[in-house]
């Protein structure tokens, strides 16, 4: 809802919390208000060099405040937003004001609910994940009723049905879901006390939406289901998770019948100063929305998380990997090993060593019989050998990183990385990228108050846009006062009128709970991702506020 929708929405939310306020002045007992507020707002200027839109408003601006308030087992809280109008680079279906999340909840030992808007994850998410980021412009909760059970020691369900947000309003599909849990350890009392620990979980997932196609005959249902299990024995763990879901027509697999399935493998092993971890992944046709007609990060049910590194460095973004439903395989393992101090390699203060490889491919697809392509509109689409790796290369990316503390001063993180990067596949453009990255973070932090943090990296490749140098310098003075200059330089583009410098300048002030930025300069075209959900970035010129607050 939105603009003048919202107005009976407050009355009902005002309701709530005067109710709460009678009952806990009855009980002589407070309740705790508690919440956050966040506003973003950018004035534009056109830039035809790097490619920034002229922007009709000038000044665009996100905003939200989110309120709770607690009193004992109860708990209600609210959510206003207004984009006035959305940021460059979210979808401008957003533009507008309103209240889209609303909530009230119990919660007993045994027994509890929430009606309203609520997030909820089962397992690993591949079959739902109800999440939200303001960053990726993500919100996919859920508006229904959920219940939450614990009948006995050990033993965990919870049930759900609702419709997903859809920016001001609702999707048009209904979303019903179960999902238990049972820790054997808890359960069973003769295994309290045993070393392994072993956790057994399943769900079932399934969607409702009208068949109103007048070509194909399209399942108004559609289910899934996954089992799952978690077993930890001192410093050994292992995830395993399976999902499966029937037949879904749609526009991310051009409207074929083939069933999805999905596979998940984490395993992890620590021991004194070493630590590995493993994961393998296998996809196909696991798109799953509310709303078969709808694309990028709208309505989807489910969460396919990306199995390569999170970087965190902006030229170690510039290609980043997105999960990829239509089908992919992949494998990734690191080892950290924490050199032991005292040593001539691990220094005073001990050195962190981490090797991370990645690894993604395509899937298997063979036609369904000799005179139906794959992939073919209103057919089973293709077969697919489940352990056949794909002969099409997706991602590689091998990382070394380095971090040692030199004194109580000085910090200093290397990393060296190599990827090779298929931009068809991941932007629909272009062709395959192979880079090289190499990355200096030094930190000298003369005391207490005051922290200076430089930046160097580089990237070099011969492919797409060509050569890339960063550089920038951070000092802060705690707790208040936060500088920053940085200069990306694409002084490797193969158009000599696009090496372009994009300096951007920023200073905070923060106070207790309270931060104000401001920021102003250039940003490069890009894709941000996170856990391999992506969105795109238009380049941007111009000036930016952030103010953030808690209480």
């Amino acid at each position: 809802m939105r603009h003048s929708d919202h107005l009976p929405v407050i009355k009902r939310v005002i309701l709530i919390l005067a109710l709460f306020d009678m009952s806990s002045s009855f009980a002589q007992t407070e309740g705790r208000l508690s919440g956050n507020f966040q506003l973003d707002a950018r004035i534009y200027q056109p830039d035809s060099l790097i490619g920034a839109p002229k922007v009709d408003e000038k000044l665009l601006s996100n905003s939200y405040a989110n309120f709770r308030y607690d009193y004992g087992k109860f708990s209600a809280g609210l959510r206003y937003e207004g984009y006035l109008n959305t940021l460059q680079g979210y979808d401008p279906k957003y533009d507008g004001v309103g209240i889209p999340y609303l909530f009230a909840d119990y919660q007993s030992e045994d027994l509890g609910f929430t009606v309203g808007s609520f997030y909820e994850q089962f397992g690993s998410g591949l079959l739902l994940r109800a999440w939200e980021d303001k960053n990726l412009g993500v919100d996919n909760s859920l508006n229904g009723v959920r219940v939450r059970s614990t009948p006995v020691a050990g033993v965990r369900i919870t049930g759900l049905a609702g419709k997903q947000r859809y920016f001001f309003g609702l999707g048009p599909g209904i979303v019903r879901a179960i999902d238990g849990e049972i820790s054997l350890n808890d359960l069973i009392k003769a295994w309290n006390d045993k070393a392994s620990r072993l956790t057994l979980g399943g769900s079932f997932v399934s969607k409702f939406q009208n068949d109103e196609d007048p070509i194909y005959n399209l399942p108004e249902n559609v289910a899934g289901w996954s089992p799952r299990f978690h077993l930890n024995r001192g410093g050994f763990s292992l995830d395993a998770e399976y999902a499966r879901k029937i037949n879904d027509p749609s526009s991310d697999n051009n409207f074929i019948y083939k069933p999805g399935e999905a596979l998940l493998v984490n395993a992890s092993y620590s021991v004194n100063r070493l630590g590995l971890n493993f994961t393998a992944k296998r996809v196909d046709n696991m798109s799953f929305r509310s709303d078969r007609s709808e694309s990028l990060n709208k309505l989807m049910i489910n969460y396919l998380p990306a199995i390569s590194k999170n970087q965190i460095y902006s030229l170690m973004n510039i290609y980043p990997y997105s999960s990829q439903p239509a089908g992919e395989m992949g494998v990734q393992g690191e080892i950290n090993y924490q050199v032991k101090r005292g040593s001539k390699l691990g220094g005073k203060y001990g050195t962190l060593i981490s090797l991370n490889i990645s690894a993604v491919n395509g899937i298997d697809r063979q036609p369904v019989n000799d005179t139906t392509p794959v992939g073919t509109t209103g057919t089973l689409g293709y077969q697919s050998n489940f352990l056949k790796v794909g002969k099409d290369k997706y991602f590689r990316d091998f990382n070394l990183e380095i971090s040692r503390k030199f004194s109580p001063k000085f910090k200093m993180i290397l990393i060296g990385q190599h990827l090779v990067y298929n931009q068809l596949v991941m932007e629909g453009k272009g062709g395959m990228v192979s880079a090289n990255i190499a990355v200096a973070d030094l930190t000298w932090k003369p005391n207490d108050e005051h922290a200076l943090r430089l930046e160097l990296q580089g990237l070099w490749t011969h492919d797409d846009k060509g050569n890339w140098a960063m550089a920038s310098a951070e000092y802060s003075i705690s707790p208040h006062w936060f500088f920053s200059l940085t200069d990306q330089w694409n002084y490797g583009n193969p158009d000599q009128h696009k090496r372009v410098h994009y300096l951007y300048i920023a200073m905070a002030y923060a106070r207790d709970a309270n931060r104000i930025q401001i920021s102003y300069g250039k940003l490069r075209e890009g894709i941000l991702c996170v856990g391999g959900v992506c969105r795109n970035m238009p380049a941007m010129n111009g000036l930016t506020l952030t103010i953030t607050s808690s209480f």
